[in-house]
């Protein structure tokens, strides 16, 4: 829904770019087909895929959208593509988005390939096909047995792996743009485990320590922070009453909290040239409960998040939201600005109060929208949410 995404008033967007979906069964390019080449490599790409990734990102960016895309994989029902773009030890049934395969030398060489291709085509200053700002690496990887799946690993392991694959998209990145943004890609959990089993998961302060510290011992370079600040309990939006602490060692930083995040980019082993890590909230949202309040509950928790949010001055990039409309799959969530149809997917139906709200965030409006849900949040002013 582009035209309703511009209606709203949106300065970033962010894009899935699936690396699998990139990819085309054969091994020989016919003529005029697009590829990718890297190490003695080259690999035949998915032009129906490109195109559609053209026509998602080039409106937007056109209209000065900073459009930003999530780089993950996932299984291809096809065989070579899964060996391709697939970590090696990744469990053969477990997991949604996988770790990327920079292991094997093909698999490392595909995943060059296809990075640089997305940097020339969408990060270049040829802004030909639309352009791309920022590149989230991965999805929630302190979760990795759902979102990083590598196979059972230590948090040691897995922040080894992850930096390798984020450095090879940076580099990529870099031979076309000095400036587009990589980020690491985090869940809420901060020091909560996430999963019972240590080899499954692992706290995200903990895998954000490590990948600092691998990457200082490998020579810096300028990554930055993706984290999805959702509410304690997904299935209720009031953030305002999560039981977090405003210090490092709180279990969970979400909104309530996202003091914790500014401080410790701001601490000396996560400076990069003497300034913090940029911060950017790359997919949050806030569920519709099912009670006669859950329509301004939600809403209310979009107008606490934003002025959060806005309280923590120029660290932040982005505030992405999730959904723009409900997903039928998804768990029965309902995080959307809209609501589906009865018996589609994602086929928008009705708009929310919330879209009304973040069609306000940054205008003038915006005073005149938020008030009314000061009650709902159990303030008398906005002002009550100055950093601790």
């Amino acid at each position: 829904m582009v035209a309703d995404a511009l209606e709203l008033g949106i300065h970033h967007a962010n894009l899935n770019i699936r690396l699998n979906g990139l990819l085309s069964p054969e091994k020989e390019a016919k003529p005029g087909q697009l590829t990718a080449s890297a190490d003695g490599f080259t690999f035949v790409l998915n032009q129906n895929y490109v195109g559609s990734l053209d026509r998602q990102i080039k409106p937007m960016s056109d209209k000065g959208v900073v459009v930003s895309l999530i780089v993950t994989t996932s299984r291809s029902p096809d065989e070579r593509i899964r060996k391709l773009t697939i970590h090696p030890k990744a469990d053969p049934i477990k997991g949604i988005t996988m770790a990327s395969d920079t292991v094997t030398p093909e698999g490392r060489a595909c995943y060059k390939a296809l990075t640089e291709f997305i940097a020339r085509r969408w990060s270049s200053a040829d802004a030909k096909h639309g352009r791309v700002w920022g590149w989230i690496v991965g999805n929630e990887v302190n979760a990795h047995n759902e979102w990083h799946q590598m196979g059972p690993a230590t948090a040691e392991e897995v922040a080894i792996q992850y930096e390798d694959q984020v450095r090879v998209a940076w580099e990529s990145l870099r031979r076309h743009s000095a400036n587009a943004r990589v980020y690491i890609s985090m869940t809420h959990s901060w020091t909560a485990k996430g999963h019972k089993d240590p080899l499954q998961a692992c706290p995200g302060r903990t895998l954000l320590e490590l990948f600092a510290k691998r990457a200082r011992e490998r020579g810096d370079f300028d990554w930055n922070l993706a984290f999805h600040p959702y509410p304690s309990n997904l299935r209720d939006p009031r953030t305002w009453l999560d039981k977090v602490s405003f210090n490092d060692n709180t279990p969970k930083v979400t909104f309530k909290n996202l003091e914790v995040l500014t401080k410790k980019l701001a601490t000396p082993a996560m400076l990069y040239a003497g300034k913090p890590r940029r911060l950017s909230f790359t997919e949050q949202g806030f569920d519709l409960p099912d009670r006669p309040e859950g329509l301004a509950e939600q809403a209310a928790a979009y107008a606490y998040a934003w002025e959060k949010v806005l309280r923590l001055g120029d660290a932040v990039d982005a505030f992405h939201y999730h959904r723009h409309v409900d997903h039928s799959l998804e768990n029965g969530l309902r995080f959307g600005l809209w609501s589906n149809k009865t018996g589609t997917i994602s086929e928008p139906d009705q708009k929310r109060p919330i879209w009304h709200l973040l069609k306000a965030a940054d205008t003038d409006g915006w005073k005149a929208a938020a008030e009314p849900y000061l009650k709902t949040c159990g303030l008398k002013s906005w002002d009550e949410l100055n950093p601790r």
